[in-house]
């Protein structure tokens, strides 16, 4: 994780830390950041020009016209607008999960000069109970949050028990998984992972070879789809 700063621009301080990099590839270079959004401030309404998830760990508050509490996951497909996001009264932190790296977010308001035509696509799951599995869950076995779709868009939990071991399924048209422990320790062949640290694993990569620490593990698994072909002929 870098150094913690305060976003510019921004008139409340929002603070951004980068938990994952993998430098600036256009078509896979995997990062999240975490957003730490004070009491009461408003994020605007606004899209991005890449897939990207947001898991929300703590605080509460609205995303457009609908409640949000912690544990949430939200999908925003490239181009697809959302928001505002408005923090309560602990403000909200949240991480920015993508596929491919980009900075800053474009403004609703500047829609009609940078939005394009194509595909728009939600999706939303939880809140997620960190004190009760949910309903379906069993020790071991991977639950499908949000089942494949047919690009491999998906969202799945995962409880582990000490030195158990990660099994799930991938889907052959998803770019790739994003692994992110929610609570407990996960250990990896080169490092080990506390909670809301994460790691990515491409369409061609094979799954590493991952154990729970003592006190298990809970994870979530965040499956990515390719991006709309409509804005994959778009230049950077």
């Amino acid at each position: 994780m870098s150094k913690r700063r305060q976003l510019p621009k921004m008139v409340e301080h929002f603070y951004k830390s980068e938990w994952l990099e993998a430098g600036e590839d256009p078509v896979l270079s995997p990062t999240a950041s975490l957003i730490e959004q004070p009491p009461h401030a408003t994020l605007e309404a606004h899209f991005h020009r890449q897939n990207q998830f947001q898991v929300f760990v703590e605080g509460d508050g609205q995303i457009g016209p609908h409640a949000l509490d912690c544990v949430l996951v939200h999908y925003a497909g490239a181009y697809t607008g959302y928001g505002p996001l408005i923090a309560g009264p602990k403000g909200i932190k949240y991480f920015t999960i993508r596929p491919v790296c980009e900075s800053g977010f474009i403004p609703a308001t500047q829609a009609r000069e940078h939005m394009v035509r194509g595909p728009k696509r939600h999706l939303t799951v939880g809140p997620i109970d960190l004190s009760a599995p949910p309903v379906g869950s069993q020790p071991g076995q991977e639950l499908a949050l949000h089942p494949f779709e047919a690009d491999g868009l998906g969202v799945g939990y995962l409880q582990l028990q000490p030195q158990g071991q990660i099994h799930m399924d991938r889907h052959p048209a998803s770019d790739g998984v994003f692994v992110f422990v929610l609570q407990g320790q996960l250990n990896l062949p080169t490092q080990t992972l506390a909670p809301w640290e994460l790691f990515f694993v491409s369409r061609d990569e094979a799954l590493p070879v991952c154990t729970a620490g003592p006190e298990g593990a809970t994870i979530l698994s965040l499956h990515c789809p390719p991006k709309e072909l409509a804005y994959q002929e778009i230049a950077a």
